[in-house]
């Protein structure tokens, strides 16, 4: 899709990948509607861009179908169309299988996985209205692994995995395409806000074992730029 000029609505807007995917955006001359909880955050990401971007703010929980509903309509009711969902909020919980308190991992499952679905259900009547457009769900490397420790969160993006490869093939008659990006490790606070038991503050997946290179989160915003631009199916990090 051609980026400039397009309304691009962002969830999980206001720190980390989202904030940069926002950057990152807006210097491509999208039009922008950024989603998080916190209004003040989202402010100062929206103050943050290019002058002259223009940006609505729609402070949303992902997990509340009606919040999610009002975003899309606020974002459609302002600009009038909607080109490109990027589904990124999202949060990780630590604990073994064996331990992991079921309250934290279905707080989990109700912003990764049913968050991108009720944004997705929501979208799609306008982008069938319009003829198209394109939805990016934010997955992780970790679906592709089996680390131990977060097996709840990557069980999260296991699941969203199979969603949207199915939505893809779905939707594809509409012509909605559906992309599915798998960041790597990454240099934001994604991990510090992790859920996580008290025992295991310093966790850290690999314990003292070597890990690669975490990615800028500019990196990781304008290699999804250009999945929007190329829409594949499926997408990781590229790795030198």
């Amino acid at each position: 899709m051609n980026v400039q000029g397009s309304v691009v609505i962002i969830t999980g807007a206001s720190m980390g990948i989202g904030e940069a995917t926002a950057r990152a955006f807006a210097g491509a001359g999208a039009k922008l509607v950024l989603a998080a909880r916190s209004a003040d955050k989202l402010a100062a990401v929206a103050q943050s861009l290019p002058s002259g971007a223009e940006t609505l703010i729609v402070p949303t929980d992902m997990t509340d179908p009606v919040q999610v509903k009002a975003l899309i309509e606020k974002a459609h009711e302002r600009f009038g169309r909607i080109d490109i969902l990027i589904n990124n909020a999202g949060q990780s919980a630590i604990g073994p299988v064996s331990t992991i308190d079921p309250e934290v991992y279905r707080q989990i499952i109700e912003l990764n996985i049913f968050g991108p679905l009720h944004a997705l259900q929501a979208v799609v009547p306008k982008m069938r209205a319009q003829g198209g457009g394109v939805i990016i769900n934010i997955s992780s490397s970790v679906s592709k692994m089996a680390i131990p420790g977060i097996g709840a969160y990557a069980s999260t993006k296991y699941a969203l995995n199979g969603l949207s490869l199915t939505a893809r093939a779905e939707l594809a008659a509409d012509n909605i395409r559906v992309v599915l990006f798998h960041p790597g490790q990454t240099i934001t606070n994604f991990g510090k806000n992790a859920l996580r038991p008290a025992d295991m503050g310093n966790w850290r997946p690999g314990g003292n074992q070597p890990m690669p290179a975490p990615d800028s989160a500019e990196a990781v915003a304008h290699t999804i730029l250009e999945a929007a631009r190329t829409e594949p199916a499926e997408l990781e990090m590229p790795r030198s």
